[in-house]
């Protein structure tokens, strides 16, 4: 028998242990449970290493929310408060980065269109309310194994209005991102990545008042005021950062110019 692997990851410790016991007691079905998103992340490496690996990670749309504010995704994959902390959206895009063959469902206490699509494009195969039974969540499971995208009917108009909104934001963004020069585009791949107006003079062997220049130019042309905004308008237009050496020797400064 072909056995289904099951990671929940739940900070309601209640809930996650209920809802483990409850797919354990399937005979196709292995779970294994994580109380944040760290956790989850620690748990399908330690997997990785061993040899295995989790089909299906099951996600608390709200995970972490009642003990930590969330954190935009900015230039990392998982982005955090200082403290690890990772937010039930991101941990999904993280997975999708460093885990692509793992299929992510989001478990939400109530239908949120907006939220739904932004779980669809950080790489969620579904999107299930917390109080449907254990057979359309089992239906749901074996569906995303199959590459079946599962949304509650009341949600599809919602969440294609939505797509569709974030898809004309994205070519409005990239045509701003077009209009910067080949230079600027630089400054802003590095802005991207993290790195401040120093590290980013060091990179690209510029005086720290050029790159300031060209930092205030990305920010006019683009039509923002902060480099935090710029970031996520870059991220929508599909703009990577700029890759870092990993040598010791390398600076890399982060804080100061997201703030």
């Amino acid at each position: 028998m072909v056995r289904i692997r099951v990671l929940v990851v739940d900070d309601h410790r209640i809930f996650a242990e209920s809802l483990s016991a409850a797919l354990a007691a399937e005979p196709d079905v292995e779970v294994a449970a994580a109380g944040s998103g760290p956790a989850a992340l620690r748990c399908l490496e330690r997997a990785a290493a061993e040899g295995r690996r989790f089909d299906v990670m099951l996600v608390d749309a709200d995970l972490g929310i009642a003990t930590a504010p969330q954190v935009p995704v900015v230039a990392r994959a998982v982005p955090d408060n200082g403290d690890g902390f990772v937010d039930g959206i991101s941990l999904v895009a993280a997975v999708r980065t460093a885990r692509p063959t793992v299929r992510t469902v989001v478990l939400a206490e109530k239908d949120d269109p907006r939220r739904a699509a932004s779980a669809l494009q950080a790489g969620a195969s579904g999107w299930v309310a917390k109080d449907c039974s254990l057979q359309r969540l089992l239906t749901v499971i074996r569906g995303v194994l199959r590459d079946e995208t599962h949304l509650p009917p009341a949600l599809l108009t919602g969440v294609l209005r939505e797509l569709t909104a974030a898809r004309k934001h994205r070519t409005e963004s990239e045509r701003l991102v077009e209009s910067l020069t080949p230079r600027e585009r630089e400054v802003l791949r590095c802005m991207v990545a993290g790195l401040g107006r120093k590290a980013v003079a060091e990179r690209l062997f510029l005086s720290p008042h050029t790159v300031r220049t060209h930092m205030q130019n990305v920010l006019g042309k683009l039509g923002v005021h902060s480099t935090l905004a710029a970031v996520a308008l870059a991220r929508r237009a599909g703009v990577g950062p700029a890759e870092l050496a990993s040598s010791a020797g390398d600076v890399v400064e982060r804080g100061g110019q997201l703030a």
